[in-house]
């Protein structure tokens, strides 16, 4: 008998095991009554699966538990795996050509064509799969904190990971703004654990990611690597905004100081540090990877953050390593079965481990994540594998215009299926992956609004140093946040410059707190013949990059690159 004052050793709703899962499916079929006929008419089988619409993050973690495997780390973060892909798959990636949109695609080798015919095969597979799972998950969300500019995101997707991932990558809706969502602006079609069928016309493998701009809709097949998402998302903005809206997206962070309210736009792809050095404990984070500089300002795409995890530390990066807690996904990430602490060091699944978290797990983040200002500064991150690159330059308008259509960086371990090792790569606008228009059209935006608001550019190289890959080391990131320091306190526009040889750049002959031998790397090689070298060619791997762009760009930007003699 159990006494009144006495706690029952077990809670009664417990006794039943579908207490919570009962409670599940009516709130979530509740929730989105409204939305059925939507569902019926893509050809979802509503009489067999169950919708589960913006679900609370802990039942998220219930289900990846349950059905996919998962672990709750020692932090509270939870830890999924992507399976046979750990990174995107670029060749994999298809536009749809279709009258709305063909003459504005920049086509080749990055937006692949893929006709109208094969999207709707493809799309029917997918949801065909997505009818064979007892859950689907759905996340409304938006993309872009400016309400003139945003727009409404659905993800359909059979793994809580998933549903997860975007609930933090995203924009999440309050509840007043989920109950008058309405019809979604662009629609993400996940089912990638299915693959795509190789005989399908202008299939290359059993992975498709492709988008449909006349359909706004997103289908994935073959690939679980839950980037692919966020970066549709990011193409899709890449398009609309300078199209419709006339605005400037850039692959960039974004932070603003806490004094000045100064922003600093950083450019870059994976793996040259713009989420690192855009979580700054003595600035305000807008945003790590997407935004849209405005007539206005600048506001971030999305509502959180997908860091790299390789060799993470509290105290290299506490910002990003106390970020990873409850909501939280560590992706890929190897752990410690006994103690379920994620070791940041082992890449014996990937070098490309992340994770993924609201922006408000930030301390400094900025919410909402929008200025109503210009920025002070535009700096453009590289991270050059040859080792001879300046840690940093100070561009003028040509430079800046020409290294921001290079794009010269290296590809990083992991970043993408295959890279094993650093390849120097030349990423147009340093976003070719997920670049939609011509290049120039984004780099005569940028030079716009450069010259209008006056706003400084530096090229500062987060690579090698006194010797190429294999040879050099990494420059520590102690230098690169001095250097950022001091771009951003005006002390780098008070130095003294020296021209840096075949790059003709102009590089600071005194940073406080960064070695003479550092700031110019001739100085940092021991092998000064082996240094001219790697110049030279670096050199001649821009000027064969640019040829590209050479007959779309006044004769002075074409001047401010490199010359080999």
């Amino acid at each position: 008998m159990v006494h009144p004052h006495q706690t029952p050793y077990v809670t009664p709703h417990i006794l039943h095991k579908n207490y919570a899962q009962a409670f599940d499916n009516e709130f979530h079929s509740n929730l989105i009554g409204r939305d059925l006929e939507y569902f019926s008419q893509a050809g979802f089988d509503m009489d067999r699966i169950q919708l589960k619409r913006n679900a609370p993050v802990a039942q998220l973690y219930e289900d990846a538990i349950r059905n996919e495997g998962a672990i709750i780390s020692s932090s509270g973060a939870l830890i999924n795996f992507s399976g046979k892909k750990t990174g995107r798959s670029p060749k994999d990636k298809r536009i749809v050509y279709e009258e709305t949109s063909k003459d504005d695609i920049w086509w080749g080798s990055v937006n692949i064509k893929m006709d109208e015919h094969t999207f709707e095969i493809n799309r029917e597979r997918a949801i065909d799969y997505l009818n064979t799972r007892d859950n689907v998950y759905v996340f409304d969300g938006f993309a872009g904190w400016d309400p003139k500019y945003r727009i409404k995101v659905r993800v359909i997707c059979a793994r809580a990971y998933h549903a997860l991932f975007m609930n933090n990558m995203l924009i999440r809706p309050t509840e007043e703004e989920l109950a008058s969502f309405g019809e979604p602006d662009f629609i993400i079609y996940n089912a990638g654990q299915f693959p795509a069928n190789r005989f399908t016309k202008g299939m290359s493998s059993t992975t498709s990611v492709e988008i449909n701009f006349k359909r706004m809709e997103m289908v994935i097949l073959g690939t679980e690597y839950a980037g692919e998402m966020k970066k549709g998302v990011f193409s899709v903005m890449h398009y609309l905004q300078p199209v419709k809206f006339g605005q400037l997206s850039l692959h960039s962070s974004a932070n603003v100081g806490m004094e000045k309210g100064d922003v600093t736009l950083f450019f870059g792809l994976s793996g040259t540090g713009k989420t690192t050095l855009s979580a700054d404990p003595n600035r305000l984070l807008i945003g790590d990877d997407e935004h849209v500089w405005s007539d206005t300002g600048v506001f971030n795409i999305e509502g959180g953050c997908y860091a790299k995890c390789i060799n993470l530390s509290s105290e290299k990066e506490p910002e990003i390593f106390n970020a990873i807690r409850f909501g939280s996904i560590l992706e890929n990430v190897v752990y410690n079965p006994l103690s379920r602490m994620p070791d940041y060091d082992d890449v014996s699944i990937t070098e490309n481990t992340r994770c993924a978290y609201p922006i408000e797990y930030i301390p400094n983040a900025k919410i909402p994540c929008m200025v109503d200002r210009q920025p002070s500064n535009i700096i453009m991150l590289t991270c050059d594998a040859f080792g001879v690159l300046p840690p940093v330059s100070k561009l003028s308008a040509d430079q800046a215009s020409y290294h921001f259509l290079a794009g010269y960086t290296s590809k990083t371990p992991g970043t993408e299926d295959g890279v094993l090792e650093p390849i120097p790569t030349f990423s147009t606008c340093y976003s070719a992956p997920f670049i939609v228009l011509h290049p120039g059209r984004y780099a005569e935006m940028l030079a716009e609004r450069m010259s209008k608001h006056n706003v400084p550019c530096w090229l500062i190289n987060t690579g090698w140093t006194g010797g190429k890959f294999g040879t050099g080391k990494r420059c520590p990131l102690k230098y690169t946040r001095r250097i950022v320091d001091a771009v951003h306190s005006g002390e780098l526009l008070d130095s003294e410059y020296e021209t840096f040889g075949s790059f003709g750049l102009q590089i600071p002959t005194a940073v406080e707190g960064v070695p003479r031998e550092v700031l110019n790397p001739r100085l940092a090689w021991a092998d000064k013949e082996a240094f001219e070298r790697e110049v030279r060619k670096l050199a001649g791997m821009f000027q064969k990059a640019f040829k590209l762009y050479e007959s779309d760009v006044q004769e002075s930007v074409r001047l401010a690159g490199p010359r080999v003699d």
